[in-house]
């Protein structure tokens, strides 16, 4: 009997190891001009990207918010810089997530209310301060099948990530405590 290393005991089929497939930033202004473009350079200071814009979907009268009008920015991160800005997130958020952050695909989502919080960032005054939503998609390899253009197909149920995989991924992996 072979005793190999514990990724090899817990996975054994490497198409079976959870990995981040993505990591969506949302700063979520709700007004559109100077405000924004200040949110954008901190966004785009903090992942190296630059951010994408948001409109809103609908007319909010009490918000003071038009349809169509900028009101967010976003940025996608995949690979090394999505794993590594995650990292400094998490430290933001003293390396702990609720269990209830989880959905059941094993995605999950916090927040971050000010980004200065984030080791390495410094507060300036001409920008000021944010918060954040972070989203991070988990996957396994092979998901590629169900987003490709060509022979798209369905995964197998026993191929999806449930909860307490991502969970476990996310204690193992990245050293955050799920409370």
């Amino acid at each position: 009997m072979s005793s190999g290393t514990i990724e090899e005991q817990r996975y054994p089929n490497p198409m079976l190891k959870p990995r981040i497939g993505k990591v969506v930033i949302n700063a979520s202004i709700g007004k559109s001009g100077e405000p924004l473009e200040r949110a954008m350079k901190i966004l785009e200071a903090l992942t190296g990207q630059k951010p994408s814009v948001r409109q809103a979907k609908k007319t909010i009268r009490d918000f003071g918010i038009r349809k169509r009008e900028p009101i967010a920015c976003v940025v996608t991160l995949r690979g090394e810089r999505a794993e590594e800005f995650l990292r400094r997130a998490f430290q933001a958020v003293d390396n702990r997530i609720s269990s209830s952050s989880f959905d059941k695909h094993g995605n999950f989502s916090f927040g971050i209310k000010e980004h200065i919080d984030i080791p390495g960032i410094r507060y300036s005054p001409e920008l000021g301060i944010i918060g954040m939503d972070i989203s991070v998609t988990l996957e396994r390899p092979g998901y590629r099948v169900k987003r490709r253009r060509r022979a798209k197909a369905k995964i197998g149920s026993e191929h999806l990530l449930t909860p307490d995989e991502a969970v476990s991924f996310v204690r193992n992996e990245l050293g955050v405590e799920v409370t």
